[in-house]
């Protein structure tokens, strides 16, 4: 049994001087791998004057050192020595040894009796290569796999923190730490202390133990959330977790990755966090899910992870905001539209949702939609007027997004006639047929009194969308008083703007038939002057043209402003009638 002070470490004292004199002293190579530790050794090591007889290499270090001190402790390298074909067997390679070259050296100050240090980050790895070594308690009594066999009882396995440590290290020592058992026992210890910690009642501050799980590997991470769900652990405290290391793993996210690898693992990462999602529903905010599908797209996750990702976005899209939208749909710097396919397919799988709950009005004939609905179709509509600005929305594209949501969800249709407006303003280039197909998606009549004013002074809608506006708000019934003498001056004021609005709607159409009668009145003239002209021409009148010039006297209408004689002369000056402003006679 370890005592309270060695807890976090195990030093192992040297042999005693009899039995170091004893033992044949290694030499070491002066090569860059050779640790601190074996460096500071070597002069003592060198002093006994043995020469050595085997050379190990590991990777890229290599290790002048004597059979008998290693065969005495462990059973493989025994069995590469006595199982030979050569009589002595001068070169050994060992480079698949769990942990590497530093974990050898410390598996060879061991055989030697030279003081090391068992610690939480070195345990899992050294156990790995005493079981690679065979350096058990049944080759040799107090072996190296026995010892640190015991420490990783007492000391690596006794508390949340050593134990994802142990944890940690053992990343790189798989498959090994695997068949060795390491990882279950860390996942099983961790899993039973983190639930503890996650209790509410716990003396300890809230949420310390997330901050010890989120430096391990996705994968690990993963197994220990599962099993503190397999424990009973509450989907709350499961939720936070995950939400917090998806920020501290995401975060760093390369968005447009080149590197297959580094593609390949972020999908790895973004699809192994999607699959830990409880299967509550209201277990996270919708904006969690949402930047968390943003991330799915961007590094190209399965079919199956987004579809996930959509569903559930989905079931709570009433809690959602128009930024949360627009994450899904703008690039990072918000300069164009990237993907609307999923905002279109959570929207529609929403209101699909609805539409079995949807409420029958039998006496209406109408459907009823949830207040849920009704905050959508807000939602929806302040989306379209954020998007409307972007040069590369389609009309087929705005249209489809205002529709996809019932029009009995909208009370009024405002926000979806400012969406238009914007649009309109957006795209000036657009012939009269196509800003008529952009305006359909409004419906006049659920327009609101301050809406109408803007759309009777609007000239960026098509004229017949002003008049068919104009024509329905005539034709509502305007019934009742006002309480407040604010609001009769205010129906007053917009009554007036829209009588004027009108006018000055009929005034352009006046306009044009003014202009062409004047063109007709002005051809009449010209036909008058010419026939007169061609009188004059004669010799003598008849009897009948001097009739006429003694009847012309007696002209009731002559010096009025319907007097044309005066155009036959010349020289005299026609006075013009005055044009009236809306008609003329």
């Amino acid at each position: 049994m370890f005592s309270q002070a060695s807890r976090s470490s195990l030093i192992f004292s040297p042999c005693k001087p009899e039995a170091v004199r004893a033992m044949a002293t290694p030499h070491i190579n002066n090569t860059r791998r050779t640790s601190f530790a074996m460096g500071r050794t070597a002069p003592w090591i060198q002093s006994q004057g043995i020469p050595a007889d085997v050379y190990v290499k590991v990777g890229d270090a290599n290790f002048s050192l004597h059979k008998f001190m290693l065969v005495a402790k462990s059973n493989y390298i025994r069995k590469l020595v006595m199982g030979s074909r050569k009589r002595d067997v001068t070169k050994i390679d060992l480079s698949d040894i769990p942990g590497g070259s530093t974990t050898f050296e410390k598996v060879v100050e061991f055989c030697y009796g030279v003081n090391f240090e068992i610690t939480v980050q070195n345990v899992a790895a050294l156990h790995c290569a005493a079981e690679y070594l065979q350096m058990t308690d049944h080759y040799c009594d107090n072996n190296l796999a026995g010892r640190t066999d015991e420490f990783l009882s007492h000391v690596g396995l006794s508390s949340l923190s050593s134990s994802v440590t142990v944890l940690r290290s053992c990343k790189d020592l798989l498959p090994m730490a695997e068949e060795l058992k390491i990882v279950d026992r860390c996942i099983d210890v961790a899993s039973w202390e983190a639930c503890k910690e996650a209790d509410p009642m716990s003396r300890f501050p809230a949420n310390w133990w997330i901050d010890e799980l989120i430096v391990l590997d996705v994968a690990f991470f993963g197994r220990i959330i599962r099993a503190m769900g397999a424990r009973g652990a509450k989907t709350a405290a499961l939720a936070g977790a995950i939400m917090t290391y998806t920020e501290r793993t995401l975060r760093d996210l390369v968005r447009h990755p080149t590197d297959p690898d580094l593609m390949a693992h972020q999908c790895e990462l973004v699809e192994t966090i999607v699959a830990l999602l409880p299967s509550e529903k209201d277990a996270f905010p919708v904006n969690f899910l949402c930047c968390l599908l943003r991330f799915a797209i961007s590094v190209k996750a399965s079919t199956g992870c987004n579809k996930e990702l959509e569903k559930r976005t989905a079931e709570i899209l009433e809690h959602a905001t128009v930024d949360d939208l627009l994450v899904l749909s703008c690039t990072y710097d918000g300069e164009r539209l990237s993907d609307l396919e999923s905002v279109r397919r959570i929207v529609s799988a929403f209101v699909e949702k609805e539409k079995n709950v949807t409420v029958f009005d039998a006496e209406n004939l109408t459907e009823i939609c949830s207040a849920a609905m009704q905050r959508v179709a807000k939602m929806v509509d302040e989306y379209l007027c954020e998007i409307a600005t972007y040069r590369d929305l389609s009309i087929s594209k705005f249209t489809a997004y205002a529709n996809l949501v019932p029009k009995e969800a909208r009370t009024v249709d405002d926000d979806v006639y400012r969406a238009v407006d914007i649009y309109l303003k957006a795209h000036p280039d657009l012939d009269e047929v196509e800003q008529e197909k952009v305006c359909s998606v409004m419906d006049p009549l659920k327009l609101s009194q301050k809406a109408r004013v803007h759309v009777s002074q609007n000239k960026r809608l098509p004229i017949q969308i002003v008049l068919q506006t104009l024509y329905h708000d005539h034709l509502e019934p305007r019934g009742g008083t006002s309480d407040s003498h604010n609001e009769q001056d205010s129906m007053s004021t917009a009554t007036t703007t829209r009588s004027q609005a009108l006018a000055d709607i009929t005034l352009v159409k006046e306009n044009e038939e003014l202009r062409s009668e004047l063109s007709m009145m002005r051809m009449y003239i010209t036909d008058l002057q010419k026939t007169r002209g061609e009188k004059k021409l004669q010799k003598r009148p008849t009897f009948f043209s001097s009739i006429s010039k003694s009847l012309g006297k007696l002209n009731p209408f002559r010096q009025s402003s319907k007097d044309t004689s005066c155009i036959l002369d010349e020289s005299m000056e026609v006075k013009k009638p005055k044009i009236r402003r809306f008609s003329i006679s």
